[in-house]
């Protein structure tokens, strides 16, 4: 997250350089703990919508697998009425049902993850307020020494501070042209694509009819007597 990164970097490299040009370095301390505490409500508030959306959708998974198991009794019910039509038509339904059910089992795993990284980024922003509050005198004297170092340095680092972004924009450029290189090799993959999804169609029909024979040779084996019955009817 963004956040956590501008306030470590304000805690840990850049403490100097703000309290060298704040009037009073010890309010400035004062705000980012402040800054901090105010950080640590928000991601704990943001924690609590992803926990409660997780739950949301794990009941929405629990309906959506049991409407898989609805269709797939329709269909058996279909076929023993002779109407392989409508067994066909579960299945569809089946199989639309099994898609979305593939999909909020993707983002109760995407929002497990995102928990787990609240959770520790939760527990490095504490951590860094408690050492922040901790160290609060010792980084004020640290701030003021460092204010009178950079007074000395700051016109001699001017050069260097200029060569340090140039090279960063060179440095910029070249990320630049990796992404570029990186979209090109992905251009005339949608065409591909589309095809491969026009064959794997053909075979839909296929599909259908496989179920159907599946469910039709599993009812038929339930209704198979066993060799104990029927020795029982013939004496």
């Amino acid at each position: 997250m963004g956040i956590f990164s501008r306030i470590s970097d304000i805690v840990n490299s850049n403490l100097n350089a703000l309290c060298d040009s704040a009037e009073d370095p010890e309010k400035m301390i004062r705000l980012i703990i402040q800054e901090m505490e105010d950080t640590l409500v928000e991601v704990r508030s943001a924690s609590a919508r992803v926990i409660a959306d997780q739950k949301t959708s794990a009941r929405r998974r629990d309906r959506v697998a049991a409407e898989v198991v609805n269709w797939e009794e329709k269909a058996k019910l279909a076929v023993s009425k002779g109407r392989d039509d409508l067994a066909k038509a579960a299945l569809q339904e089946r199989r639309a049902v099994e898609e979305s059910l593939r999909i909020i089992e993707e983002e109760l795993t995407s929002s497990g993850e995102h928990i787990a990284q609240l959770n520790e980024e939760i527990g490095q922003l504490q951590q860094k307020l408690d050492d922040a509050k901790a160290k609060q005198k010792a980084i004020l004297l640290r701030s003021k020494a460092a204010s009178s170092r950079i007074q000395v340095k700051k016109q001699v680092q001017r050069n260097e501070l200029d060569n340090a972004f140039a090279k960063f924009e060179r440095f910029e450029r070249k990320v630049d042209n990796l992404e570029g290189e990186l979209q090109a090799m992905d251009l005339g993959r949608d065409t591909a694509s589309s095809l491969a999804a026009e064959i794997d169609a053909l075979g839909e029909d296929d599909w259908l009819d496989d179920e159907l024979l599946r469910i039709k040779d599993a009812m038929a084996d339930t209704e198979t007597p066993t060799d104990g019955s029927s020795s029982a009817q013939s004496s």
